[in-house]
């Protein structure tokens, strides 16, 4: 026998009529932000591992018995890198397989680009770049499985194995050249290796970060969605229970119905992300934009996050049905205030000292940071309507205003709901506070005009110092040429040749590409080659908070408007009942701000100061300061994320306007 649970189920949602279509129309467009939202993530956290994998190939692993030799370094044009890979077949040795992204091992003279490279080389005069690499009548192009992103700048040469760049002489040189990875040399057999470019190294830690912050956010969202329409449904059921249906068909139809909405808005956010992929690849991060194929995250995920988010949203909107199974008559007669216990203060309180306790300790794991991050998230997700309910039964005891006191009553009445509506920007609170107020830097090494030119030996250097002086007067760049013993911050502890030039990039660039050849295998820097580490974590973390911010912000106004227009559809016999005794529309709406405003102010305040201190205890960890102009970019994202939610809500008033042009039907 067949449940009669579907077509119930299908009769009651066809029946429901242009309210409980809103409803659903709501849910769905939750659902559909929270799917895309959390593909566009997943797709960052992938991504960025599948860019970094992509330069593993200039770095493979070394084999003694190997069939060629690979160098790899990096030169600079102004403080844009490129690599350079040198290649060259062993003799008498089997041949070396293609490197990715070519289709066939470099022969020697030939000189491979990246498209980026090969467009720069065209635009650049010959003597600040084209001059460091050995002259061809054409380049070759190395295609897009050889490139992390389309702007990466990457050239590989040609040469024998006899050839002095590539002999054993070709060592990294310094402590700039030995640990910053900008520089190696190995014998090899092919291009499978794990070390991935200085450049991307730090793309998926940032993003894993990022990923973490904003996710809990979009999934509060998602899980907003299931109780989206709430009083509705609470009022049909319990009808339907009164009438003899058991708690579990309840259940079964809510889960049904609720799922199917949700299913059907992911998959509307799944077909928005797979249109959005050509314009989500041109959002930069790191080292340039993404190739589209890099965002895909596959169907088996895809599905899966549609599943999810339909899932979580059904599990929702069945945890609102327990006053529904155990006391029908109550809600159907509006008789059960939703009140809040202190437990949830005593949880937080846990929490927080939790958290307190473990970071003052120091030491604290990577996993045990994400943890305290998911324990601070879900704490305040706790404490959240506890605050708004207290916050309610306060603001009535010394309300002077008729919207002030229908707010307060409206905030200790179902002050979830109320929470529901504000938790979004309450979460991004916390992420403004601390990627704003931050200020996380490593000091950079200061060699300002400054090239150096490592070699194995001071005789060397001496004799190289003669022939870098003929070099730049023949490329007419005035300098002050110096043989270093190594003892020179920028040299690193390594003999060499120091060159002092004046002029300005343009000046520096011509230099660096007229001592290209001076000693074979090792290539001249400069001080972007010295803080190339620590720009590149400073750069990451500046970005990561760009992309939480933004993405905290558009989450936030999402929810609040859905939120906002539920609750209109949910309290229409309330705002029914209040028109027909007379209130005037314009008070009801400013109610409903007001309803927003005050637990916005409070627990806002109080997750951004959670933020500040966060990033405060951060800085601590890096002998860094709270940045001065934090505090003003800290307000500016606040203010802008509280209008942008007013915004949201203020949507909602023509529905508000709608349900109450018919009071006296609408409170029948």
């Amino acid at each position: 026998m067949s449940s009669p649970v579907p077509q119930l189920t299908w009769f009651l949602a066809r029946r429901s009529g242009r309210r409980g279509l809103h409803s659903q129309l709501l849910s769905a467009g939750a659902a559909a932000v929270g799917a895309l939202i959390l593909l566009v993530l997943t797709a960052a956290y992938f991504g960025s591992d599948a860019r970094a994998h992509a330069t593993a190939w200039r770095t493979p692993l070394p084999d003694r018995h190997g069939t060629a030799v690979q160098t790899l370094g990096t030169t600079y044009l102004g403080d844009r890198p490129i690599t350079v890979v040198t290649l060259a077949q062993l003799p008498g040795r089997s041949a070396t397989p293609a490197p990715p992204g070519f289709t066939g091992f470099p022969k020697p003279g030939q000189v491979y680009v990246s498209p980026a490279l090969s467009d720069l080389l065209h635009r650049t005069p010959a003597n600040r770049l084209a001059d460091r690499f050995p002259k061809v009548s054409s380049y070759g192009t190395i295609g897009e499985a050889g490139l992390a992103a389309p702007e990466e700048l990457v050239a590989v040469v040609g040469k024998t194995a006899s050839d002095p760049a590539v002999s054993g002489t070709a060592e990294p040189l310094g402590i700039f050249g030995q640990f910053s990875g900008q520089t190696e040399r190995a014998v090899i057999s092919g291009f499978d290796g794990s070390s991935v470019s200085l450049f991307t190294s730090a793309d998926k830690p940032a993003v894993s970060i990022g990923v973490a912050i904003v996710a809990v956010p979009v999934i509060v969202l998602a899980a907003a969605a299931g109780r989206l329409g709430t009083a509705r449904r609470e009022q049909r059921l319990a009808a339907l229970r009164l009438a003899g249906a058991t708690p579990r068909q309840i259940l079964a139809m809510t889960g049904l119905e609720s799922a199917v909405v949700g299913a059907a808005g992911a998959l509307t956010g799944a077909l928005a992300y797979c249109l959005l992929l050509p314009a989500l690849a041109e959002i930069p991060f790191g080292i340039g934009t993404w190739h589209t194929g890099q965002l895909w995250v596959g169907l088996p995920w895809l599905l899966g996050i549609v599943a999810c988010v339909a899932g979580l949203i059904a599990v929702s909107a069945m945890m609102t049905l327990r006053q529904v199974a155990t006391s029908p008559l109550g809600v159907a007669q509006q008789a059960n205030p939703r009140n809040t216990r202190i437990i949830r203060l005593v949880l937080f309180a846990a929490v927080l000292l939790y958290i307190y306790v473990t970071t003052s300790s120091g030491g604290a794991s990577e996993r045990q940071q994400l943890a305290m991050l998911l324990l601070f998230y879900g704490g305040f997700w706790l404490l959240g309507p506890w605050v708004v309910d207290r916050l309610g039964r306060i603001t009535a005891h010394f309300a002077r205003r008729p919207a002030t006191l229908l707010a307060a009553r409206r905030l200790s009445d179902d002050p979830r709901g109320a929470w529901r509506t504000v938790s979004g920007l309450v979460l991004a609170g916390f992420v403004a506070g601390f990627f704003t107020v931050g200020n996380v830097g490593i000091d950079d090494y200061r060699f300002p005009g400054q090239i150096a030119v490592p070699t194995t030996s001071t005789a060397t250097a001496r004799a190289a110092t003669a022939e870098a002086r003929t070099l730049l007067d023949a490329a007419g760049v005035k300098a002050t040429v110096t043989a270093g013993d190594g003892d020179e911050a920028i040299l690193g502890g390594t003999p060499g040749v120091l060159v002092h030039v004046s002029g300005g990039t343009a000046r520096l660039d011509t230099a660096v590409t007229a001592l290209s050849n001076l000693v074979p295998g090792q290539l001249p820097y400069t001080e972007e080659y010295a803080n190339a580490e620590n720009h590149t974590f400073t750069e990451r973390l500046g970005e990561l908070g760009t992309a939480a911010l933004a993405v905290s912000f558009l989450v936030a106004t999402a929810s609040a408007g859905l939120t906002a227009a539920a609750n209109v559809l949910d309290r229409r016999r309330v705002y029914a009942l209040l028109r027909l005794a007379g209130t005037p529309l314009r008070l009801l709406d400013r109610a409903r701000f007001r309803e927003t405003v005050l637990p916005l102010v409070v627990l806002a305040g109080g997750t951004t100061g959670a933020g500040v201190y966060a990033a405060f205890k951060v800085n601590e960890m890096f002998d860094s300061t709270i940045s001065t102009s934090g505090a003003v970019t800290l307000a500016v994202c606040v203010t802008v994320g509280a209008l942008a939610m007013f915004a949201a809500i203020g949507a909602s008033r023509p529905l508000l306007r709608s349900v109450t042009a018919d009071a006296a039907q609408t409170a029948d």
